[in-house]
């Protein structure tokens, strides 16, 4: 078996717009609060949302290397079940990993959770749907 780079950008784009409606129309709102986005004015968020670009772009290189890295297991490992691999590499790393940023990385205590559950909700959805796709296109 060869990996399918098709599948990776495909998965990658997935990715994104499964987190543009996660964070977005779902928990936008929320979101913006436990950060204090909803304190700022109109223009300040529209400046800040303006700069993001650079960030989305870092974003998405991630991802595509992340992506890579799961195919690379899912195409060379085939006795897993994929959809299994994923959610144990979502427990294993993703989740720690995010746990570990909420609590170091000045969250407020008050917000800590629910910050932790949206990360790692948007995250397990994404593997997923990235496991979905790379399988389905192997």
């Amino acid at each position: 078996m060869q990996l399918n780079y098709l599948s990776i950008i495909f998965a990658t784009v997935a990715q994104f717009i499964i987190g543009f409606i996660w964070y977005g129309p779902i928990f936008g709102n929320l979101w913006g609060k436990i950060h204090g986005f909803d304190k700022l004015s109109k223009s300040v968020q529209q400046k800040m949302m303006k700069e993001m670009g650079p960030f989305y772009a870092l974003q998405f290189f991630i991802t595509l290397v992340t992506t890579s890295v799961l195919a690379i297991f899912i195409t060379y490992l085939p006795i897993w079940n994929a959809y299994a691999m994923a959610g144990f590499f979502w427990i294993g790393f993703v989740v720690p990993t995010q746990v570990s940023s909420a609590v170091f990385g000045g969250t407020d205590k008050k917000w800590m959770l629910t910050k932790i559950a949206i990360q790692a909700g948007a995250s397990l959805l994404c593997l997923e749907a990235a496991t979905i796709i790379i399988r389905l296109m192997l």
